[in-house]
């Protein structure tokens, strides 16, 4: 894509900003006085806790912001200006597809994501920045957000305050910042958005609960629960216990996994293992199972776009109709709840129209075009064919299995 040097000088060279907050820039506490994040405050650490622990829960969650924030960022080339802040959206040097990945992971994992926002009193400059967005609470005036690194354990000298977008306000290093709010509608929550995925917490909870499971089994060499009978004559209560801790060490590869006995002198019956069968294993991985699929649904997403679908294999027909169904319902429209923010910036800090900002899209496989010919899709895959044959003058889009009508 084509730039203008001078006017990459002008926007990037100057763009030596940093974010407010966690850096030298610093910034006043205007407000400690917040809307609570959950209950006790605290409700993106437990998302984000558990997006740590449910393997298919983050497989998910990262894979719907890969999707959202594609391959690249489309714009007009006759406005290099555009192509500046694509390629450096900060003075950290992100490129703008790079912050618009991070605030989609923070839209997919807590329903909300923020965006600080840079410029001077000369619009000299401009600079695009992911705030974490748990640190990130709203005042209670719901004209600022107070941003603070652990609000387990708030403290006034630490905290920073920032106003909500539209509004700028300037700042001791003489620069105008503001702070953009995403978030998902939620009826009922006026604040903050709500995850998307909210009903299926306890599907996520299930499946790093089976997890577990299956890794105290495994730390246990898979041996049966059961209770060990140990004879032994002892004449006091330390030996006894010193003989089981010894039993345990010798005999049990997870402590704890198995109940160790001493039996009294007059039992007449030798050492024995006595197991606890269980017949539950089936009804876990059924469980495991059943929680994976719900928790699938409430993400509102495919398992083929984020390799769930293990049993019936992959078709590549059936991957890009579900991407097709994914773009169309999620990928599109969350794209344009990011964009449509920063192209308003762009337009009143720089004064260029940016309404040609795209993002594109990267599909899960590579596939031909349906409006190729078979012939053509066979000599582009080095088959024989027939230019001459009815059925290779069919367009891929007659004979696929969802045959579709019409082209765009």
């Amino acid at each position: 894509m084509s730039r203008n040097n001078s006017v990459t000088r002008i926007a990037a060279t100057r763009n030596h900003t940093e974010p407010m907050f966690g850096s030298a820039v610093g910034g006043k506490l205007l407000n400690d006085k917040v809307w609570l994040w959950g209950d006790d405050n605290m409700l993106p650490n437990v998302l984000s806790l558990m997006a740590r622990r449910s393997v298919t829960h983050r497989r998910i969650l990262n894979d719907k912001a890969d999707y959202i924030a594609g391959k690249g960022i489309a714009f007009s080339e006759s406005i290099p200006l555009l192509g500046d802040i694509v390629g450096r959206a900060n003075g950290s040097g992100e490129t703008l597809r790079s912050v618009i990945a991070r605030l989609a992971l923070d839209e997919a994992m807590f329903g909300n994501a923020f965006m600080e926002v840079v410029t001077d009193s000369s619009h000299s400059f401009l600079s695009l920045y992911h705030v974490d967005a748990s640190t990130c609470r709203l005042a209670r005036d719901s004209e600022h957000v107070v941003m603070h690194h652990d609000w387990r354990q708030f403290r006034h000298s630490e905290a920073c305050t920032l106003p909500l977008y539209p509004k700028f306000e300037e700042q001791e290093d003489g620069t105008l910042r503001t702070i953009v709010h995403y978030k998902d509608y939620e009826p009922m929550f006026s604040h903050y958005g709500v995850a998307p995925y909210i009903a299926g917490l306890g599907a996520a909870a299930i499946l790093y609960k089976t997890d577990k499971w299956n890794i105290a089994r495994l730390d246990n060499s898979f041996q049966l629960s059961g209770v060990m009978m140990l004879d032994g004559a002892v004449d006091n209560e330390e030996d006894a216990d010193r003989m089981v801790r010894m039993a345990e060490e010798r005999f049990s590869g997870n402590p704890g996994q198995v109940l160790f006995v001493l039996r009294d002198k007059g039992d007449d019956h030798s050492s024995r293992f006595i197991p606890i069968n269980t017949s539950s294993d089936g009804d876990w991985k059924s469980l495991h199972e059943q929680s994976e699929s719900d928790l699938v649904v409430a993400h509102s997403w495919f398992r083929s776009l984020s390799g769930l679908d293990y049993s019936s294999g992959f078709s590549t027909e059936r991957i890009l109709h579900e991407y097709e169904v994914a773009l169309n319902t999620v990928i599109l429209s969350e794209q344009e709840q990011l964009l449509e923010p920063i192209r308003q910036i762009i337009g009143s800090v720089l004064g260029v129209d940016a309404s040609s900002l795209e993002i594109v899209n990267r599909p899960p496989t590579r596939s031909k075009p349906l409006y190729m010919r078979v012939w053509e899709a066979r000599k582009a895959d080095g088959l024989d064919y027939d230019e001459s044959d009815p059925d290779q003058q069919l367009f891929l889009a007659q004979i696929t299995k969802y045959n579709l009508q019409s082209i765009e």
